[in-house]
């Protein structure tokens, strides 16, 4: 398989490969902070990755919506499923994120720091 190929195939199937790097950083972000507030970005870029990826499974180049007209003949349509998942997985996003939002603001409160380390050590934990 030469480079040319390789680069084909890359831009063919972009959506799927941005979704991928996407997860990567978010995933990162989780594991690599321990400020509460980027631990819920990265969670936040990792729920986009997810979005784009059902939403590219239900894309079709060249489709239209699935709208059936009279006299117009069969043409490839856009399944319109994953996008109607993806607007429930976007309100369960949101609401994910006020509530852990909320909750780093109590935190912040109680022990006046939304760094999960120190929140550990004043709590008594061990930390590895």
């Amino acid at each position: 398989m030469t480079m040319i190929d390789i680069l084909l195939r890359l831009h063919q199937n972009s959506y799927y490969f941005f979704a991928i790097i996407l997860f990567i950083i978010g995933f990162h972000t989780m594991l690599s902070h321990n400020n509460l507030i980027k631990k819920v970005i990265g969670m936040n870029i990792m729920d986009t990755s997810i979005f784009l990826f059902f939403v590219a499974i239900g894309y079709v180049n060249g489709g239209r919506a699935p709208i059936l007209e009279p006299g117009v003949p069969y043409t490839a349509y856009v399944n319109p499923l994953p996008s109607a998942l993806i607007l429930t997985g976007i309100v369960v996003a949101v609401s994910v994120t006020a509530y852990a939002l909320s909750l780093i603001v109590k935190l912040y409160k109680h022990y006046g720091t939304i760094d999960a380390e120190e929140i550990m050590r004043i709590r008594g934990g061990d930390i590895q």
